[in-house]
């Protein structure tokens, strides 16, 4: 067992992990990164082959459980209607996610003081602003200046191409008068950070072959290890230590080999997402601690948000080219994102447009709904769907419930034989009603764009893949996890940087605004080393 004591270690390596790496460096402290995953080659991605379609719903699934790779550890969530979907790699989940890179808007910040529900965050969009900049920067994201549903802000990149479905479908939103724009993307539309541009492949969940994609491992890890951060790959981590005086001591992890191993550290970030990091510290029981780590609110792991998603696929009658272009990228509306008095429900939703699905895709989606009959005819129908499909996808904010939670499952563990987690989640009526309006409205806009059959499914099962929530931030020790930096309430040394510390959710992809606390932690622990625990 290695005694040497880092600085800083971090547990995870993922959208959170890397950016908060990369910003430490500028100390020069030893920092040190565990990640139970590997680096993953771009050449071996399905989007390289010819099975892209097949490997999405095998190795390269969203769901854990589906997908079951070594680097994986099970998830229960049977006690849900929403599966969880991540990704264990260097670059975590960036590596599947569709790169649709919204920030949370200045109202996601104070739901409490403007609509009465939940609690307002200590912090607020200005705050972040300059970090949400640099996060751009960093991940290369492309878009269009000028959204009247944001502050104003610039885009590093031009936008990625709406193509002839985007323009298909923004018409449906003109014809009805209705906000849309194109949407930030971490997708390289030019030459960015030596990364190349997007050509378009289109199987952006299942790794992009291209490197255009703002995943990071090629975009804040390179830069972090030039500049001395070591990552440790193939480490599980199963628990965090602490000293006799409460302090976090390291984490004893399990090596590639399965050799349990142990690791010192002066501070101890995680940064394992809004259900791994809650495990961890579950986990993490000891005498001083009996009821996990960091816990002294009871609060470790409830609260757990995840964006319920009410899709709605059109089909068309002519070819549009749909399985071209980034999948989750072109463009996005804000029309209902406010709370409007008039309707049963506060807070809002933001759509979403998604690509048209490939062949293999399309024949089993019109299979399911009865648009591809077998035999006669089988093949006529297969025409008529192929490269005619098109959708909106409403992503709704989840308003945080205590009895939304992950725990510890008390018979499921992973291969280290560490306890899995357990997730018991279900709609409130506030999102069953969001969902229904939600889908409403996206039916309107794919009939006005000239779809002729519209189809939903809300909640989509399978897009548990924004975790938020379990270990939130806050003022108040007894009402939150961790303090307006991310620093623990109860363990001074430790840190949490992932999507667990959201007060709200919002009703937008969370990744940039996790990455962009991420880099506001990392300079609050900058500017704060001379008294960090104090």
């Amino acid at each position: 067992m290695s005694e040497e004591t880092v600085d800083v270690l971090i547990v995870g390596a993922g959208a959170s992990g890397a950016a908060v790496a990369w910003s430490l460096a500028d100390t020069r402290m030893n920092i040190l990164c565990l990640e139970q995953g590997g680096w993953m080659n771009p050449a071996e991605y399905p989007s390289a082959g010819m099975d892209w379609e097949i490997r999405g719903q095998g190795d390269f699934a969203v769901s854990p459980n589906t997908r079951n790779r070594p680097a994986d550890y099970p998830v229960n969530d049977s006690a849900s209607p929403i599966s969880v979907s991540n990704f264990n790699a260097v670059g975590g989940s960036t590596i599947l996610y569709a790169g649709h890179f919204p920030r949370l808007k200045p109202s996601d910040f104070r739901v409490r003081s403007l609509d009465g529900v939940a609690d307002d965050w200590p912090i607020d969009y200005a705050t972040l602003e300059p970090y949400w900049a640099e996060n751009d920067r960093m991940m290369g994201v492309a878009g269009l200046s000028g959204d009247p549903g944001y502050p104003p802000k610039d885009v590093p990149l031009p936008p990625v191409p709406l193509g002839k479905l985007g323009e298909q479908i923004a018409g449906g939103f003109n014809k009805l008068g209705w906000h849309w724009w194109p949407s930030d993307s971490a997708i390289a539309t030019r030459e960015h950070g030596g990364r190349a541009p997007c050509i378009n492949l289109g199987p952006c969940l299942t790794g992009c072959a291209q490197g255009a994609k703002g995943s990071t491992d090629v975009t804040y890890w390179p830069l972090a290890e030039r500049r001395g951060v070591r990552l440790q790959t193939g480490c599980r981590v199963r628990e965090v230590l602490v000293r006799d005086d409460g302090m976090a001591d390291g984490v004893v992890y399990y090596d590639a080999d399965g050799v349990e191993r142990r690791q010192k550290a002066e501070i101890v970030i995680l940064a394992c997402n809004g259900v791994g990091t809650p495990r961890l510290l579950l986990n993490s029981c000891s005498t001083r601690y009996p009821d996990g780590l960091a816990n002294g609110s009871g609060l470790v792991g409830r609260n757990l948000m995840f964006h319920p998603y009410g899709m709605v696929v059109g089909l068309f009658d002519d070819p549009l080219d749909g399985y071209q272009g980034p999948v989750g990228c072109a463009l996005w509306s804000h029309e209902f994102y406010e709370t409007d008095r008039s309707r049963d429900f506060v807070r809002g939703f933001s759509f979403e447009m998604t690509r048209g699905f490939g062949p293999v895709q399309s024949s089993l989606w019109g299979l399911s709904n009865g648009q591809l009959p077998w035999g006669a005819g089988h093949h006529e129908a297969a025409a008529e769907i192929v490269d005619r499909t098109g959708g909106l996808v409403a992503i709704c904010e989840d308003l945080p419930e205590e009895h939304n939670r992950v725990t510890l499952d008390p018979e499921l563990t992973d291969g280290n034989g560490i306890p899995a987690p357990k997730v018991e989640y279900r709609l409130s009526d506030n999102s069953r009603a969001m969902l229904d309006f939600g889908v409403g409205r996206g039916r309107e806009v794919l009939e006005a764009a000239g779809a002729r059959k519209t189809f939903v499914e809300a909640p989509l099962g399978v897009a548990g893949w924004h975790l938020m929530g379990t270990c939130r931030m806050g003022t108040d020790a007894s009402r939150s996890v961790v303090n307006e930096w991310g620093r623990s309430h109860d363990v001074r040394n430790l840190f949490i940087v992932d999507g667990s510390i959201f007060v709200t959710a919002g009703g937008v992809n969370p990744t940039s605004t996790i990455q962009g606390l991420a880099l506001y932690i990392a300079d609050r622990i900058k500017k704060n080393l001379s008294d960090l625990f104090d």
